[in-house]
Protein backbone atom coordinates (compact mmCIF):
# COMPACT_ATOMS: atom_id res chain seq x y z
CA UNK A 1 0.00 0.00 0.00
CA UNK A 2 1.56 3.36 -0.95
CA UNK A 3 1.07 7.02 0.36
CA UNK A 4 -0.90 7.62 -2.42
CA UNK A 5 -3.88 5.39 -1.86
CA UNK A 6 -6.93 6.88 -0.42
CA UNK A 7 -8.30 7.50 2.70
CA UNK A 8 -12.27 5.40 3.33
CA UNK A 9 -14.45 7.86 5.06
CA UNK A 10 -17.96 6.44 5.90
CA UNK A 11 -20.82 7.73 7.74
CA UNK A 12 -24.72 6.59 8.33
CA UNK A 13 -25.51 9.32 5.59
CA UNK A 14 -24.75 13.10 4.79
CA UNK A 15 -23.45 14.27 8.18
CA UNK A 16 -19.71 13.14 7.53
CA UNK A 17 -19.47 15.08 4.68
CA UNK A 18 -18.85 18.09 7.11
CA UNK A 19 -15.89 15.90 8.43
CA UNK A 20 -14.78 15.38 4.74
CA UNK A 21 -14.69 19.47 4.43
CA UNK A 22 -12.32 19.62 7.30
CA UNK A 23 -9.75 16.62 5.83
CA UNK A 24 -9.88 18.51 2.62
CA UNK A 25 -8.61 21.80 4.15
CA UNK A 26 -6.07 20.18 6.35
CA UNK A 27 -4.55 17.61 3.84
CA UNK A 28 -5.68 18.75 0.13
CA UNK A 29 -2.99 16.29 -1.37
CA UNK A 30 -4.85 13.46 0.00
CA UNK A 31 -7.50 11.16 -2.16
CA UNK A 32 -11.28 10.58 -0.32
CA UNK A 33 -13.07 7.99 -0.70
CA UNK A 34 -16.91 8.75 0.99
CA UNK A 35 -19.56 6.69 1.58
CA UNK A 36 -22.49 7.65 3.00
CA UNK A 37 -25.11 4.92 4.02
CA UNK A 38 -28.09 7.19 3.63
CA UNK A 39 -30.37 4.07 2.63
CA UNK A 40 -29.91 3.09 5.94
CA UNK A 41 -29.88 5.97 7.87
CA UNK A 42 -30.19 6.95 10.62
CA UNK A 43 -27.75 4.61 12.94
CA UNK A 44 -28.62 6.70 15.87
CA UNK A 45 -32.25 4.95 16.21
CA UNK A 46 -30.62 1.21 15.71
CA UNK A 47 -29.50 -1.58 17.83
CA UNK A 48 -25.78 -1.73 18.37
CA UNK A 49 -25.69 -5.17 16.74
CA UNK A 50 -27.24 -3.29 13.12
CA UNK A 51 -24.56 -0.86 13.28
CA UNK A 52 -21.64 -3.24 13.66
CA UNK A 53 -23.12 -5.02 10.89
CA UNK A 54 -23.60 -1.80 8.76
CA UNK A 55 -19.71 -0.89 9.79
CA UNK A 56 -18.21 -4.40 9.02
CA UNK A 57 -19.48 -4.30 5.55
CA UNK A 58 -18.69 -0.19 4.88
CA UNK A 59 -15.25 -1.12 5.85
CA UNK A 60 -14.73 -4.14 3.83
CA UNK A 61 -15.76 -2.44 1.06
CA UNK A 62 -12.83 0.22 1.58
CA UNK A 63 -10.34 -2.45 2.01
CA UNK A 64 -11.15 -4.50 -1.15
CA UNK A 65 -10.36 -0.78 -2.81
CA UNK A 66 -7.19 -0.68 -1.36
CA UNK A 67 -7.40 1.90 1.10
CA UNK A 68 -4.82 3.43 3.47
CA UNK A 69 -7.11 4.19 6.24
CA UNK A 70 -10.68 4.65 7.07
CA UNK A 71 -12.40 7.66 9.00
CA UNK A 72 -15.69 6.80 10.50
CA UNK A 73 -17.37 9.60 10.04
CA UNK A 74 -20.29 8.80 12.61
CA UNK A 75 -20.55 9.59 16.28
CA UNK A 76 -22.79 6.81 16.61
CA UNK A 77 -20.95 4.04 14.44
CA UNK A 78 -17.37 4.83 16.30
CA UNK A 79 -19.39 3.97 19.58
CA UNK A 80 -20.82 1.15 18.11
CA UNK A 81 -18.35 -0.74 16.33
CA UNK A 82 -14.75 1.00 16.36
CA UNK A 83 -13.14 -1.54 18.76
CA UNK A 84 -14.30 -4.40 16.80
CA UNK A 85 -13.05 -3.34 13.47
CA UNK A 86 -9.78 -2.13 14.80
CA UNK A 87 -9.14 -5.99 15.86
CA UNK A 88 -10.56 -6.90 12.57
CA UNK A 89 -8.44 -4.36 10.28
CA UNK A 90 -4.88 -3.74 10.45
CA UNK A 91 -5.00 -0.84 8.64
CA UNK A 92 -5.66 2.74 10.90
CA UNK A 93 -9.18 3.37 11.95
CA UNK A 94 -10.02 6.68 13.15
CA UNK A 95 -13.17 6.88 14.90
CA UNK A 96 -14.98 10.25 16.59
CA UNK A 97 -16.59 10.95 19.78
CA UNK A 98 -17.84 14.06 21.38
CA UNK A 99 -15.37 16.68 21.90
CA UNK A 100 -16.37 16.93 25.46
CA UNK A 101 -12.67 17.09 26.90
CA UNK A 102 -12.67 20.44 24.53
CA UNK A 103 -15.59 21.88 26.25
CA UNK A 104 -14.78 20.92 29.45
CA UNK A 105 -10.76 22.42 29.43
CA UNK A 106 -12.56 25.66 28.13
CA UNK A 107 -12.85 26.58 32.12
CA UNK A 108 -9.39 26.41 33.04
CA UNK A 109 -10.23 24.84 35.84
CA UNK A 110 -13.68 26.45 36.56
CA UNK A 111 -16.68 24.40 36.12
CA UNK A 112 -18.50 24.35 32.66
CA UNK A 113 -22.05 23.68 31.81
CA UNK A 114 -22.27 21.61 28.27
CA UNK A 115 -24.65 20.30 26.37
CA UNK A 116 -23.56 17.52 24.58
CA UNK A 117 -26.40 17.34 20.92
CA UNK A 118 -26.31 13.94 19.63
CA UNK A 119 -28.09 10.75 18.35
CA UNK A 120 -29.85 8.59 21.10
CA UNK A 121 -27.70 5.46 20.01
CA UNK A 122 -24.45 7.82 20.95
CA UNK A 123 -25.59 9.45 24.35
CA UNK A 124 -26.44 5.89 25.23
CA UNK A 125 -23.55 3.73 24.75
CA UNK A 126 -20.94 2.75 27.15
CA UNK A 127 -18.39 4.51 24.96
CA UNK A 128 -20.19 7.81 25.62
CA UNK A 129 -20.75 6.80 29.68
CA UNK A 130 -17.04 6.43 29.88
CA UNK A 131 -15.75 9.86 28.30
CA UNK A 132 -18.83 11.49 30.63
CA UNK A 133 -17.17 10.01 33.46
CA UNK A 134 -14.08 11.83 33.24
CA UNK A 135 -15.64 15.08 33.94
CA UNK A 136 -19.10 15.00 35.00
CA UNK A 137 -17.32 15.42 38.51
CA UNK A 138 -16.43 19.12 38.30
CA UNK A 139 -19.02 19.84 35.86
CA UNK A 140 -22.30 20.10 34.65
CA UNK A 141 -22.74 18.04 31.49
CA UNK A 142 -26.30 17.74 29.84
CA UNK A 143 -27.18 14.84 27.21
CA UNK A 144 -29.71 15.81 24.43
CA UNK A 145 -30.60 13.72 21.64
CA UNK A 146 -31.82 15.56 18.45
CA UNK A 147 -32.64 12.65 16.26
CA UNK A 148 -34.61 14.91 14.06
CA UNK A 149 -31.92 16.85 12.85
CA UNK A 150 -30.26 14.26 10.78
CA UNK A 151 -33.14 13.53 9.46
CA UNK A 152 -33.59 17.07 8.29
CA UNK A 153 -30.22 16.87 6.49
CA UNK A 154 -30.78 13.72 5.22
CA UNK A 155 -34.23 15.10 3.47
CA UNK A 156 -32.14 18.30 1.73
CA UNK A 157 -34.06 20.85 4.65
CA UNK A 158 -31.53 22.77 5.95
CA UNK A 159 -32.59 25.44 4.23
CA UNK A 160 -35.97 25.17 5.50
CA UNK A 161 -35.23 27.64 8.33
CA UNK A 162 -38.73 27.64 9.57
CA UNK A 163 -38.37 24.17 10.26
CA UNK A 164 -34.84 23.90 11.53
CA UNK A 165 -35.77 26.92 14.05
CA UNK A 166 -38.83 24.94 15.15
CA UNK A 167 -37.20 21.76 15.85
CA UNK A 168 -33.73 23.28 17.36
CA UNK A 169 -36.27 25.30 19.97
CA UNK A 170 -38.17 22.35 20.85
CA UNK A 171 -34.62 20.71 21.80
CA UNK A 172 -33.36 23.53 23.81
CA UNK A 173 -36.15 25.56 25.03
CA UNK A 174 -35.94 23.58 28.12
CA UNK A 175 -32.42 25.10 28.95
CA UNK A 176 -31.36 28.45 30.59
CA UNK A 177 -29.00 28.96 27.71
CA UNK A 178 -27.80 31.98 29.22
CA UNK A 179 -26.06 29.71 31.58
CA UNK A 180 -24.80 27.23 29.05
CA UNK A 181 -21.11 27.39 28.33
CA UNK A 182 -20.51 25.10 25.12
CA UNK A 183 -22.54 23.26 22.94
CA UNK A 184 -20.75 20.13 21.64
CA UNK A 185 -22.21 18.91 18.06
CA UNK A 186 -21.97 15.54 18.89
CA UNK A 187 -22.79 14.28 15.44
CA UNK A 188 -21.11 14.52 12.42
CA UNK A 189 -24.62 16.13 10.57
CA UNK A 190 -25.01 18.61 12.86
CA UNK A 191 -22.04 20.88 11.89
CA UNK A 192 -24.20 22.02 8.93
CA UNK A 193 -26.63 23.90 11.65
CA UNK A 194 -23.65 25.56 13.10
CA UNK A 195 -25.19 28.99 11.69
CA UNK A 196 -28.57 27.85 13.30
CA UNK A 197 -27.60 27.12 17.08
CA UNK A 198 -25.06 30.06 16.77
CA UNK A 199 -28.03 32.19 16.54
CA UNK A 200 -30.03 30.26 19.02
CA UNK A 201 -27.53 30.58 21.67
CA UNK A 202 -26.05 33.40 23.37
CA UNK A 203 -22.84 34.82 22.15
CA UNK A 204 -20.92 33.43 25.30
CA UNK A 205 -21.56 30.23 24.66
CA UNK A 206 -19.03 27.96 22.67
CA UNK A 207 -19.79 26.00 19.62
CA UNK A 208 -17.90 22.64 19.33
CA UNK A 209 -17.57 19.96 17.20
CA UNK A 210 -14.80 17.03 16.84
CA UNK A 211 -14.18 17.36 12.86
CA UNK A 212 -10.46 19.49 13.26
CA UNK A 213 -9.18 17.41 16.16
CA UNK A 214 -10.71 13.91 14.35
CA UNK A 215 -8.41 15.16 10.72
CA UNK A 216 -5.53 16.02 13.19
CA UNK A 217 -5.51 12.65 14.94
CA UNK A 218 -4.97 11.23 10.69
CA UNK A 219 -2.72 13.22 10.36
CA UNK A 220 -0.53 12.27 12.95
CA UNK A 221 -1.07 8.72 12.50
CA UNK A 222 -0.50 8.63 8.70
CA UNK A 223 2.94 11.02 9.15
CA UNK A 224 3.78 8.25 11.92
CA UNK A 225 3.46 5.36 9.42
CA UNK A 226 4.94 7.01 6.40
CA UNK A 227 1.37 7.15 4.47
CA UNK A 228 1.04 11.01 4.27
CA UNK A 229 0.11 11.99 0.23
CA UNK A 230 3.11 13.51 -0.89
CA UNK A 231 3.24 17.26 -1.49
CA UNK A 232 1.62 18.29 -4.94
CA UNK A 233 -0.62 14.96 -5.22
CA UNK A 234 -3.32 14.63 -7.18
CA UNK A 235 -5.81 15.19 -3.81
CA UNK A 236 -9.46 14.70 -4.16
CA UNK A 237 -12.85 13.32 -3.33
CA UNK A 238 -15.12 10.86 -4.79
CA UNK A 239 -18.91 10.35 -3.26
CA UNK A 240 -20.90 7.43 -3.06
CA UNK A 241 -23.89 6.44 -1.57
CA UNK A 242 -25.91 3.38 -0.64
CA UNK A 243 -29.47 5.52 -1.66
CA UNK A 244 -28.18 5.58 -5.64
CA UNK A 245 -30.61 7.85 -6.30
CA UNK A 246 -29.87 11.10 -8.37
CA UNK A 247 -31.64 13.12 -5.77
CA UNK A 248 -28.82 12.18 -3.39
CA UNK A 249 -26.20 12.36 -5.45
CA UNK A 250 -27.38 15.73 -5.91
CA UNK A 251 -27.38 16.66 -2.37
CA UNK A 252 -24.26 15.42 -1.70
CA UNK A 253 -22.31 17.71 -4.33
CA UNK A 254 -24.19 20.69 -2.79
CA UNK A 255 -23.51 19.64 0.63
CA UNK A 256 -19.25 19.18 -0.06
CA UNK A 257 -19.74 22.54 -1.45
CA UNK A 258 -22.49 24.44 1.09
Amino acid sequence: MTSTAPIGVFDSGLGGISVVHELVKDLPDEQVLYFGDSANAPYGTKTPEEVRRLAFSIVNDFVRKGVKAVVIACNTATSAAVDALREQFSIPIIGMEPALKVACDRGHGVPQHVIVAATPLTLRERKFAKLMSRFNADNVIYKQPCPALVEIVEHGQLDDRELVERTLHGYFDQYDLETIDSVVLGCTHFPFFREYFRRLMPSSTAIIDGNEGTVRHLRVVLEALGKLAPEGAAGGVSLSNSDTSERMATLMEQLLTR
